[in-house]
């Protein structure tokens, strides 16, 4: 399946059908009378969170949305049928944004939600409304109103409990297959991962939690290098973050300047991105070079109060014990709740260069 977490689309809500001009002509009635009937209203537009989606897929090239026009009011006092309401499901977490104002007309966090986003026109009125004293046999009608128009921008956020983060190729896809049954494409080459993985975790007795692994967040991802930008926003959502940072014997890779770059960027895309509840992993430590450096780094990290936890998907070493601190962070930090002190805050954040590299000196 394809992931798809943006569309553009055009969304038209139905006519109101027009108002009846008539009279009655019966063999009883001799007085007769103005008989025409209303038009029925359009059908609304109408968008739905639906569990069963996971993508915008579905609408990906669906350019036009057009609900149902009400029919027009008839003779002998009927009133003409309202149009149908065109209902579109949506994955839970989609967002939808007036394309031409840049307004956001709904958020759609939660399974059945329903929202109207393009209301139809209301049917026109029939002579037999124009009746007056002075004016018995009435020959106007009212015209139906048009529905609304709108161009709607479709953005999905993944709704997921930990995000995972880190630059590529440091085990993310690794770490979300062995701890659920997602099946991401791990290569030992860069960017292996195109499109964001959800996967739930299992602890027993009913707790659970969702994780999300980021692809493609890497040195300059909030202007849009590598996937970072288009991906960024799927971490909007998470409560918690678990950084994971290499500690292999890669000469390219120093984890502490890794973990800072990452972060810097997070603050860039969304300054209360970097502050949330956070937990720093270090993987393959089933590695000697690696295991060697966990001492260093874990001290320079915690140094600045982050919590750090060494671990090996591979092998399974210190995974349960991620978990666990996980679950604990999601239960200390519930949802919609402000964290009491600020995992990355700006004192902690150093300056960095165009070379990557960070003074000592921190921000005022």
């Amino acid at each position: 399946m394809h992931f798809v977490d943006e569309v553009r689309i055009k969304a038209v809500a139905g006519n109101g059908g027009d108002g009846c001009t008539a009279f009655r002509r019966e063999k009883f009635m001799p007085l007769g009378g103005p008989s025409g009937g209303d038009g029925g209203k359009g059908g609304d537009i109408v968008f739905e969170a639906h569990e069963r989606f996971t993508t915008l897929l579905d609408l990906r090239y669906r350019r036009v949305l057009r609900a149902e026009s009400g029919e027009p009011g008839r003779g002998k006092d009927q009133y003409g049928k309202g149009g149908l309401d065109l209902v579109i499901q949506v994955p839970p977490g989609t967002q939808v944004y007036d394309e031409d104002s840049g307004a956001l007309l709904a958020d759609l966090d939660k399974a059945g939600m329903r929202v109207v986003l393009c209301k139809g026109g209301r049917g026109g009125r029939g002579n037999m409304h124009f009746t007056t004293p002075v004016n018995q046999a009435p020959t106007q009608h009212e015209k139906g109103e048009a529905g609304e128009l709108k161009n709607l921008r479709l953005e999905l956020k993944l709704l997921a409990d930990v995000g995972l983060l880190g630059f590529p190729n440091v085990g993310k896809s690794t770490f979300i297959s062995v701890v659920s049954r997602a099946r991401p494409k791990i290569a030992d080459y860069p960017f292996t991962t195109l499109v964001p993985n959800l996967g739930v975790v299992s602890l027993g007795d009913e707790r659970s939690f969702v994780i999300a692994d980021i692809p493609g967040i890497i040195e300059g991802a909030a202007e849009g290098q590598g996937l970072g930008l288009t991906f960024l926003r799927h971490v909007e959502r998470t409560r918690a973050l678990l950084h994971i940072v290499t500690l292999d014997p890669d000469p390219e890779r120093e984890p502490v300047r890794d973990f800072e770059v990452l972060m810097n960027e997070l603050a860039r895309f969304d300054e209360e991105l970097a502050e949330r509840p956070m937990i720093v992993g270090f993987s393959k430590i089933d590695l000697p070079e690696a295991r060697a450096e966990v001492a260093r780094v874990t001290e320079e990290l915690a140094a600045r109060g982050l919590e750090v936890l060494p671990f090996c998907a591979a092998t399974g070493e210190g995974v349960d014990a991620v978990l666990t601190r996980l679950e604990q962070l999601l239960r200390d930090h519930p949802l919609g709740g402000k964290p009491e002190k600020k995992f990355w805050s700006k004192a902690d954040r150093p300056v960095l260069h165009g070379d990557g590299k960070s003074e000592p000196e921190r921000e005022p």
